[in-house]
């Protein structure tokens, strides 16, 4: 007998495939920043990522303005929620983002999506050094191959690179990129529990993009942003939607048909996937070290993901 919410043949080769779809389009959002560092701008090396992440979420902001104004009806929200809302978003669409884009400056795109991938294994560790949880085998297990995946991965990136300092500084920063997301993830999981995942990433995206264009006002002149290369304009187009609002919608639905659990685990094609593209589109170099460091992340992040 099937059990009461099993999803149906049908249904489960949709999320299924709604899943991977979004992890691409997420693994995707790498390749965007990587492509868009190597388009020339007039009277720089290239666009910076203050500005890149601006544009970004200037083309996704019409989207999730749309459906924040749809959520209106839900309810308001007391000034306690709106504070968590305020620093959850700033957490993770803004701060993840930002300094996720300033380590791709340094580091391979393979390298980042691994880095990235951490916030699992950091979700855990927040519970055990802040709400009394224990670590168990399990975990404990799950950690060590994660990092070591990790380590893996950087030595190679390390071994090519002409400048070992740089790759110090942008696996820092994408470190403090998956730092961020998992205070974000933390934070917003009771927020999530009363609002509805669709509310909360409409109203946290909304956030975001509100802090996103105050920092590019702050830190650039405001012309600047109508100034770039039509490259620039269409990489984070693309970024927008494919890396950003259709993953966005497509595990939301995935969720939806096959549940949280068996879509995350679907999700941890990123690494791969990032790796794949890179060595597609980026002609950056995958070697044994890399893979082997990804399989190791994978499956530390798969047995955390079955607890």
């Amino acid at each position: 007998m099937d059990k009461p919410n099993a999803p149906s043949s049908e249904s489960y080769r949709l999320g299924f495939w709604l899943a991977v779809g979004a992890a691409f389009g997420f693994s995707a959002k790498a390749i965007f920043v990587k492509l868009a560092y190597a388009v020339p701008v007039e009277g720089a090396p290239h666009v910076d990522a203050v500005t890149l992440l601006a544009l970004r979420m200037a083309f996704s902001a019409p989207v999730f303005g749309i459906a924040a104004l749809r959520t209106r009806s839900a309810g308001s929200l007391s000034v306690r929620q709106w504070l968590a809302l305020l620093a959850v978003g700033l957490a993770g669409y803004y701060g993840a983002s930002i300094l996720d884009f300033w380590g791709l400056m340094y580091i391979s795109a393979g390298l980042e999506r691994l880095i990235l991938f951490t916030y699992p294994t950091l979700t855990v560790l927040f519970g055990v050094l802040f709400f009394h949880k224990t670590l168990g085998r399990r975990e404990a297990l799950a950690l060590l191959l994660t990092y070591a995946g990790i380590a893996a991965a950087f030595a190679h990136d390390l071994g090519l690179a002409a400048d070992g300092r740089s790759v110090w500084i942008g696996a820092a920063l994408v470190f403090a990129s998956s730092l961020s997301y998992a205070i974000y993830l933390v934070g917003g999981g009771q927020l999530i529990a009363r609002l509805g995942s669709g509310r909360f990433t409409a109203l946290a995206m909304a956030v975001a993009t509100g802090a996103t264009l105050l920092h590019y006002g702050l830190a650039r002149p405001w012309d600047e942003l109508f100034r770039q290369p039509w490259p620039i304009y269409a990489l984070a187009a693309g970024m927008a939607l494919v890396s950003t609002v259709i993953p966005v919608f497509m595990q939301s639905a995935a969720i939806k048909l096959i549940g949280a659990g068996r879509a995350s685990m679907i999700g941890m094609l990123g690494p791969l996937a990032t790796l794949a593209l890179g060595w597609l589109l980026l002609d950056e170099a995958i070697s044994v070290w890399q893979t082997g460091g990804a399989a190791f992340v994978v499956l530390g992040v798969l047995l955390i993901g079955r607890r």
